[in-house]
């Protein structure tokens, strides 16, 4: 139950500085009339601009912020006083009181519950905060545009039936219960959203444990490329000690320095036959040039003994004759025994070449030096050591590969990812549940809310004395006719019109009653006036006081017609003195 206690006004409209005040805390109609004493009391124009629209602008002003009607914020401010206007609204919801407190120069917005003023968050609201305004509007579940239509109906509003389709739609949105499927779906987009945002922030987790595990499996797959050629290289060098060791082990290393030492001998053997058999040799050249000597000079020596000169063959008769000979003889004495010498020595040098004997083969080995074949058995033990050594190293790079593998790479968890992608999927089925014009859910809520609106229209159609039909179509189009004849609004009489503004307005209010919350105001501002006969306004005011008694309403009738005044229990004058209005509180009982 939504249910507004009372109204304060001050330097608000024609409302001066002196505060008024207005309690809608009864179950009861009120009739409103107005009394202009600077216009003259008695006359029927003192009526007019006495301030009676000042109460439902003011109610407007305190729950919206704006007016009922198209006036400016500032121009709601007393014109005398200029400054200081404040408007109070008290009321109550679920047992809870709250009180608004709108004003303007300065401008202000206090919000109390429960008698505790609530903070704004906006530091720059300057008495017009979203946030508190937006709670205002939670707590009366009504936008500005249906206040006007179910609870202050004002001559100045325009007519449901006149608006464009799209606001006509708008309201009719909101009053069957689709407006709240679009706020739903407002607050499910922001869901959405968030949603959308932490799927972005998992897939941006999951990217970035993915690049740091292809990061890390890059370096693992180098170091495993490395791994690999030491383990191609190690194995090499393995086999190549293996071959060479093979190969060592196959010489039989004690017949190899054996054969050495044969060989030096045979080496020995090879220089003394070739030094004996260059010796022979040149013996020979030395006997055989001496024996041609010999065979020479015993030529020269004969010739010489005949007195012949051995080179021209003349005869020599003088006393060189004599030495000549003398010293052939001589020389040939020395040659022959140069060549008993050289003889001598030839066959030395023949027995000894004889003694060494025929030169064999050269013994085989596989070094070419003795000494190699001496180290052979050093170089064997190193090769074994090295292929131990070699075998018993250990891959330095598995112990770094298996590290890396165990503690660097991070397992990819989908399960959050997973769960918000399966609340994506049933968020955007309520999504399209909520805002697609074919939803089940739409249709079911506007079949289910049409067929009540038009009943409850029918129904006050009938008691207010309207012959027409009305009815509100599921594309929620209007239909009237009037014996069989279709008819658009205004087609109508001024009369007929209100008669069908009323009936509307208390229809939309049964709906939206029945769909939210009741609420014990309405206002009635000068509709039964404009056109209505006799019979219409007497419908209109057995309508009101039924609504009133049996619904427990606090109804407000505002109207010029001074007839009127034997039709109610409860009179409220506003009273227009000085360019002030005030309210008489004191309410006139008949």
């Amino acid at each position: 139950m939504f249910k507004i206690k009372n109204l304060t006004v001050k330097n608000f409209m024609s409302v001066g500085n002196s505060t008024q005040a207005v309690a809608f805390d009864r179950d009861d109609l009120t009739l409103v009339l107005g009394k202009n004493i600077d216009l003259g009391g008695d006359d029927s124009g003192a009526r007019n601009g006495t301030g009676k629209t000042t109460i439902i602008n003011a109610l407007s002003y305190a729950f919206y912020g704006v007016a009922l009607t198209n006036i400016r914020r500032d121009n709601l401010i007393n014109k005398t006083n200029a400054k200081a206007m404040l408007v109070t609204i008290e009321f109550e919801h679920n047992g809870i009181d709250y009180k608004i407190e709108r004003g303007r120069k300065p401008n202000t917005l206090k919000f109390y519950v429960g008698g505790q003023e609530q903070e704004e968050n906006d530091d720059n609201a300057q008495g017009d905060s979203r946030e508190t305004q937006a709670e205002i509007e939670r707590l009366l579940n009504m936008k500005h545009e249906m206040f006007k239509h179910v609870v202050a109906l004002n001559t100045y509003t325009e007519p449901f039936l006149s608006l464009k389709p799209n606001d006509q739609r708008a309201i009719i949105e909101q009053l069957l219960g689709i407006t709240v499927l679009s706020e739903k779906a407002e607050t499910l987009k922001e869901e959405q959203k968030r949603v959308r945002d932490a799927i972005k922030e998992e897939e941006y987790k999951i990217k970035a444990i993915q690049d740091s595990n292809e990061k890390m499996k890059s370096q693992v797959d180098s170091i495993e490329r490395r791994q690999t050629m030491w383990i191609k290289k190690h194995q090499d060098d393995v086999n190549d000690i293996k071959s060479a060791l093979e190969e060592l082990q196959k010489i039989d290393i004690d017949n190899e320095i054996a054969q050495h030492k044969e060989l030096v001998l045979w080496s020995e053997q090879v220089r003394d036959h070739e030094s004996l058999a260059k010796a022979i040799t040149q013996a020979d050249k030395d006997l055989k040039r001496e024996s041609t000597t010999i065979v020479k000079l015993e030529k020269e020596i004969a010739d010489l003994k005949e007195h012949k000169c051995y080179a021209c063959g003349q005869e020599l008769h003088d006393d060189k004759h004599e030495q000549v000979l003398a010293d052939k003889e001589a020389s040939l004495a020395s040659s022959k025994t140069e060549h008993a010498t050289h003889e001598a020595t030839h066959q030395e040098l023949t027995a000894a070449l004889s003694e060494i004997g025929t030169v064999g083969q050269r013994p085989s080995t596989f070094y070419d030096k003795e000494e190699d074949a001496i180290h052979h058995r050093s170089s064997l033990g190193n090769l074994e050591l090295q292929l131990k050594a070699k075998e018993q190293e250990e891959d330095p790079y598995q112990e770094q590969i298996d590290e890396m593998k165990a503690q660097s790479e991070e397992e990819i968890n989908y399960d959050a990812i997973n769960g918000y992608q399966r609340t994506q999927e049933h968020q955007d089925f309520l999504y399209k549940l909520l805002t697609n014009k074919d939803s089940f859910v739409r249709k079911r809520i506007i079949d289910q809310n049409l067929s009540y609106l038009n009943a409850r229209l029918a129904q006050y159609l009938d008691r207010i004395g309207l012959p027409h039909t009305v009815t509100f179509l599921n594309d929620l189009t209007v239909e009237i006719t009037e014996l069989g004849r279709d008819l658009d609004f205004d087609n109508l009489s001024r009369g007929e019109r209100n008669r069908l503004i009323l009936s509307l307005s208390w229809a939309f209010r049964d709906v939206w009653e029945s769909l939210y919350q009741p609420i014990n105001l309405l206002f009635i501002d000068e509709l039964v006036d404009s056109g209505m006969d006799a019979s219409g306004v007497e419908n209109a005011m057995s309508i009101l006081k039924k609504m009133a008694r049996e619904h427990n309403k606090s109804i407000w009738l505002v109207s010029h017609r001074d007839e009127l005044a034997g039709r109610v229990n409860n009179i409220m004058t506003v009273i227009k003195e000085n360019g002030f209005t005030m309210y008489d509180t004191d309410v006139d009982t008949v």
